[in-house]
């Protein structure tokens, strides 16, 4: 069986949210929340934080969090957990999920979500959208903040993007996607992909995800009903801190 496992990229500099992996949200870092849900996922058989921070890394000690210390320069998150897959020295037939350090409202379900694809041995990324309605997501779509993909019949990307798409020229209904930023790739992949210069669309729409679409790599997009809420700024923060307390699991 294929092995899999979660790597969490924790950076501690985040332009809009400074020390965001270390906000207290319901008594723990939001680090540890995240790490907590990923770890319900039974299909994973190891969850590590990835972080270039040593403020970080004492708190992932302080809560018996596994931890990996990785280098200060990369320019991304997946970058991160390629480094973090070599010092680990996981193996090479395995399917590492990149997920997101800011998303403590993570559904274990989810992760299953993304990795039954992979029973395929024709899939070599996998991600996650979830369907927007345009009568009640209307300020979603519209948002540049949330990326919409519009995929083939077979279920792979054709396009990442911050505007609406697709566009309905002569006012039909569209049906569309908002993505879910939660990766798994099979390990040759994540080692290619950050070999992979950066490139032309990526760095128009600042979307990580096209440079496998500009290099022909498919990216296999699952469709989930669930809905998480990323905390990428402090009006993000306080909003999950009220949604997490109103909760019990």
């Amino acid at each position: 069986m294929t092995p899999f496992y979660g790597i969490i990229p924790a950076r501690y500099a985040s332009t809009r949210l400074p020390g965001k992996p270390l906000a207290v949200i319901c008594g723990k870092p939001m680090i540890w929340h995240v790490a907590m849900r990923a770890m319900r996922c039974a299909a994973l058989r190891g969850v590590w934080i990835a972080t270039d921070d040593e403020r970080v890394q004492a708190a992932a000690r302080e809560l018996d969090l596994p931890c990996v210390m990785t280098a200060g320069d990369h320019p991304s998150g997946t970058d991160r957990v390629r480094e973090a897959a070599n010092r680990l020295d996981l193996p090479q037939d395995a399917v590492i999920v990149n997920i997101q350090g800011d998303e403590p409202l993570l559904e274990p379900a989810m992760l299953d979500e993304l990795l039954a694809p992979f029973a395929d041995d024709g899939v070599q990324c996998a991600t996650l959208a979830t369907p927007l309605d345009p009568a009640v997501d209307a300020a979603l779509i519209a948002s540049p903040n949330q990326v919409k993909v519009v995929t083939s019949l077979a279920g792979d990307a054709l396009y990442f993007s911050r505007a609406p798409v697709p566009y309905p020229r002569d006012g039909g209904t569209p049906y569309y996607l908002g993505h879910v930023g939660i990766y798994a790739f099979r390990r040759r992949v994540l080692e290619r992909m950050s070999q992979l210069p950066p490139s032309r669309l990526e760095l128009l729409e600042k979307l990580e995800q096209l440079r496998l679409l500009e290099n022909g790599i498919p990216l296999r997009v699952v469709t989930t009903s669930y809905r998480t809420c990323g905390v990428d700024t402090p009006e993000d923060l306080e909003a999950v801190r009220l949604e997490m307390a109103c909760r019990t699991d």
